[in-house]
């Protein structure tokens, strides 16, 4: 079972609490948009998902976070803003240094100290996937010492194959796109990141498997920067609506998840 943070309950009992009070439009604004527009931060790679973005042949992005983003600044009536990164960790660094209002991304009680968490829209289970040529063929066989295995530096995924493997070595790197190769050179044994898209990357690379089993559930929700109450309130409230009346849906079905549920627990 999914248990999240006291840190993250306690601001979702705060974002309760904000909906049943007043609050002007513009106080709202002033707080959850302070340049005039909603800065929504993504990270950008071809891995896909509900989490992931990635760049558009216009120039512009796409992704499930790009489609809420969007539709969360209609709702304030203010420009939307992307601000860009390589990885989820790199958007929980900067959560501190006011370089952006709003994101969509995964969550875990570290970083539960570091924001504050509404809704959740997407659990994905994490596990790994395997070179080409491997005898790798369970997590037993994978937890050996000498047996190297590349995660997205500073992420949910990453904490969690360090927790889950005691002789395996985890090394972090800071894009999807560096892991990409190193694994499809056979540089490393193996890649923990959510099964769907370990399953489209297997795809890509020939020979590679994904593994049957789980290590861990990832849960993907929508975050503020610490101590921003009224916007806390504002993407709780946005979140569930879009829940319960088909944008999150519609976000899934026009970034090639059409055959993915989304699931909220």
């Amino acid at each position: 079972m999914l248990v999240r943070s006291a840190l993250s309950i306690a601001g979702l009992v705060v974002a309760v609490s904000m909906m049943m009070a007043p609050v002007s439009a513009e106080s709202l604004k002033d707080e959850i948009a302070p340049t005039g527009k909603l800065r929504v931060a993504i990270a950008i790679s071809p891995a896909g998902g509900a989490f992931w973005s990635t760049r558009t042949e216009s120039g512009g992005y796409a992704g499930v976070p790009v489609d809420l983003g969007k539709e969360m600044a209609a709702q304030l009536g203010v420009p939307v803003d992307y601000v860009v990164y390589q990885n989820s960790g790199q958007i929980t660094d900067a959560a501190s240094k006011g370089a952006w209002d709003v994101a969509f991304l995964p969550e875990d009680p570290e970083r539960a100290t570091k924001m504050s968490f509404g809704p959740v829209y997407e659990v994905a289970d994490a596990t790994y996937i395997v070179k080409a040529g491997s005898s790798i063929s369970d997590f037993k066989s994978l937890d050996q010492p000498g047996v190297k295995v590349a995660a997205v530096s500073n992420t949910t995924t990453m904490r969690g194959a360090v927790a889950h493997l005691k002789n395996a070595s985890v090394t972090g790197y800071q894009t999807y796109d560096e892991v990409f190769n190193v694994l499809k050179d056979g540089e490393v044994d193996a890649f923990a990141l959510s099964r769907d898209q370990l399953n489209a990357l297997a795809k890509k690379i020939p020979g590679t498997r994904v593994l049957d089993e789980t290590f861990k559930q990832t849960i993907t929700a929508v975050a503020v920067p610490l101590d921003h109450p009224q916007s806390l309130a504002f993407a709780a409230k946005f979140m569930t609506e879009a829940l319960s009346n088909g944008t999150v849906r519609r976000a899934y079905d026009n970034n090639g998840l059409k055959d993915a549920p989304v699931r909220t627990k």
